[in-house]
This record gives C-alpha cells, sequence and structure tokens, in this order.
C-alpha cells in the first residue's frame, strides 16, 4: 500500500493529460451547433382503414355504417406515416400517393391542396418556424380520423451531422 502512494500524483497526472484533447482535436462548439437546412423528400399514402366498401368482407360493419351507427356518414381513412419530422428551415417535397377512388384533401398550416383518387399529388412546404403541425384531410366524412402532424425541430436540437453530398443544403 505504501509503494502505491508515492505513485499517486503521478498517476493523477498521468490520468489528466489522457483527458486533454489533441491538438487541433479540440470541439467546436459553434460549428457543432450549426445546422444546414436541407430539402427532404416525403411520401404520404392515403389509406383506407374503415370504409364502407369493406362490409361485405366484415358484415360487423354493415350495423357501422347504417344508419345511426358508429360510422354513419364517415369513412375511417389515415395518412401513412402520420408523423413527419423534420428541422426549421428545411424544405420538405411532399409526394402523397392516394391509390383508391376517394379525394382528400391534404391541408397543412400554410398549405392546402387536392389529393385526387388514384392519383398521386406533389407540394412543396418550407418549415419555417420550429413547433408541432397538424395536418389533415378536411373532408367531413374524413375527419378527425384523417389527421397526422409535422414536427419541426430547432436546429440546435440536432446533430448537423455530415454535409449532404454536393454541398451545404444540397438535397439529400
Amino acid at each position: 500500500m505504501r509503494a502505491l502512494l508515492p505513485a499517486l500524483p503521478e498517476l493523477a497526472a498521468l490520468a489528466g493529460l489522457l483527458l486533454l484533447p489533441a491538438p487541433g482535436c479540440a470541439p467546436r462548439r459553434e460549428a457543432a451547433r450549426r445546422y444546414v437546412p436541407r430539402s427532404r423528400e416525403v411520401t404520404l399514402t392515403a389509406v383506407p382503414l374503415l370504409v364502407h366498401e369493406q362490409q361485405g368482407q366484415f358484415p360487423f360493419l354493415r350495423a357501422d355504417f347504417a344508419r345511426g351507427g358508429l360510422l354513419e356518414g364517415r369513412e375511417v381513412y389515415a395518412f401513412v406515416p402520420s408523423t413527419v419530422t423534420v428541422v426549421e428551415g428545411d424544405t420538405v417535397r411532399f409526394r402523397i400517393l392516394n391509390p383508391e377512388d376517394d379525394a382528400h384533401m391534404f391541408v397543412l398550416p400554410g398549405l392546402a391542396v387536392p389529393v385526387p383518387g388514384q392519383r398521386e399529388t406533389r407540394a412543396t412546404y418550407v418549415a419555417a418556424r420550429a413547433g408541432i403541425y397538424p395536418f389533415v384531410c378536411n373532408m367531413p366524412a374524413h375527419a378527425p380520423m384523417m389527421a397526422g402532424e409535422l414536427v419541426v425541430l430547432a436546429p440546435g436540437a440536432v446533430a448537423p451531422g455530415p454535409a449532404p453530398p454536393g454541398g451545404a443544403g444540397a438535397p439529400r
């Protein structure tokens, strides 16, 4: 035990040296927090979950879609995925697929896009401010079930990651 005591100061000094960053490797706080906005491709699909055409396949739905039924005058659709996450300043290029015949409407604060049946619709949105923004199909028979959220993170909430190919801000 006594043999170890004289060595403790030397061990502490050595440990301190090991914890110091190598020259040129010191983190750059400013650069580490800088996020470069990107262009992001997002595909949403309008998916029928409970629609009147399914009554033959699922007999219990007859009562639900009938007068006074739980789904009278409604059908249940969804946007898939229902949550999209981007970063403030990103340009979001939505590709909305509607493989069935009912028309929908994609509504996000500052954006309203008709989504006809059996079509692909494209729309562009700039996520200007951090926050959580609801998106919906505002067709009365599809509300409130056909809904989702665009989550816009503040740039400081994400690591900048590597620069996209083609330079800063290039589409990814």
